[in-house]
């Protein structure tokens, strides 16, 4: 399985825009941690949350995750301002195994 993470919006919006997006996968994880971004995907998904498009939050940064499963595909966006619980706690899983 392959999680890309892109950011956009926010303040920083110049400077974002041009990052590749943030990229990890399982075969290259720790079993442990395959597991575990695995079942953040999967509650993810039952419930990202989402996007408010027109929100007047103008600093809002809006989030991306696409999973590539195999044949199997999905994309999942959510911003500061809508996202679930369980697309938190992905997106700050993600960002902590790809920073640097």
């Amino acid at each position: 399985m392959r999680v890309s993470l892109t950011t956009h919006g926010g303040l920083a919006a110049p400077i974002v825009r041009r990052l590749p997006p943030r990229v990890l996968d399982t075969d290259r994880l720790p079993d442990t941690d395959a597991r575990e971004l695995r079942r953040l995907v999967a509650a993810a998904t039952e419930n990202p949350g989402g996007a408010r498009p027109g929100s007047r939050a103008r600093d809002v940064m809006t989030y991306t995750i696409t999973v590539d499963d195999g044949p199997h595909s999905v994309t999942l966006t959510s911003a500061d301002t809508s996202m679930s619980p369980a697309f938190g706690a992905l997106l700050t899983w993600v960002e902590r195994r790809t920073a640097g």
